[in-house]
């Protein structure tokens, strides 16, 4: 299974698929192989790197559109 990662508009990132999320240290955060998990873009979390649903209470708004991804 390929690992998909959708930005999605006025919210989190969406990271579903094969993965492993690490720290800083390389150590893996528990749980973090599950099918589907939801990274904070808003900077607002109590859960970093999680979504805690923070966005929508602080009016965080990016659309997030596709576009070149220059180096």
């Amino acid at each position: 299974m390929s690992t998909k990662v959708t930005i999605l508009e006025h919210g989190p990132i969406k990271l579903e698929g094969a993965f492993e999320l690490l720290d800083a240290e390389n150590r893996p955060f528990s749980g973090s192989r599950k099918h589907a998990i939801y990274l904070c873009r808003c900077g607002r979390s109590t859960n970093k790197p999680l979504c805690d649903g923070s966005h929508g209470a602080s009016g965080f708004r990016d659309a997030a559109m596709a576009r070149e991804i220059s180096s």
